[in-house]
């Protein structure tokens, strides 16, 4: 940040001070991740008062809901797709690092098969109990994927909406627009 103070008009630095253009329901605001607020202010310019629900397939996967009403309310986070690879590679003696597979087959019949397939379809099966969970509970829901490996679950999960991997940055400018025009002080 201070390399581009000298070099821009405006610059803000998103801490979990920041004024945001939604309701916050975290508990523990300073600990929230920023990616995870920003995909959430994201959600509600591209779905303005819908109830969305934002799958972040990462580093790690989070689950985060935002309501009809402008709100963040949370969500789950767990190893993401490189990740459990490399948890089964590293804390096991003779498995083999393996990568994502667009394979949507349900049995392995190598190793490594039954790896690629063990964790595709283990995070495919999670997401796909939490929307039905979540759609139990919520009229209307609009599930949305975002990040990197979004793109191999968009075919083997259904009812979702694809959307680029730019939430995040969506997200970030309607901050910065927020914040520059003050309206936060209203």
């Amino acid at each position: 940040a201070a390399t581009l103070r000298g070099r821009v008009d405006y610059l803000l630095e998103f801490t979990s001070q920041t004024p945001v253009p939604i309701g916050n329901a975290y508990l523990t605001p300073e600990t929230l991740g920023r990616d995870r607020l920003a995909a959430a202010v994201g959600a509600t310019v591209l779905y303005p008062g819908e109830n969305v629900l934002i799958v972040d397939f990462g580093t790690a996967v989070t689950i985060d809901l935002v309501t009809a009403d402008n709100t963040f309310r949370g969500g789950c986070i767990s190893p993401g797709v490189k990740t459990r690879f490399r948890a089964l590679h590293d804390y096991t003696a003779k498995l083999p690092l393996c990568a994502a597979t667009e394979d949507e087959g349900l049995s392995g019949l190598t190793t490594e098969e039954a790896i690629e397939l063990g964790v595709m379809n283990g995070i495919a099966f999670e997401i796909e109990g939490y929307v039905v969970r979540m759609r139990e509970q919520i009229d209307g829901l609009c599930v949305i994927f975002t990040g990197g490996d979004a793109k191999f679950f968009v075919k083997r999960i259904k009812n979702t909406i694809f959307a680029n991997c730019n939430l995040v940055f969506c997200g970030l400018n309607r901050i910065l627009e927020h914040n520059a025009s003050e309206e936060h002080l209203d």
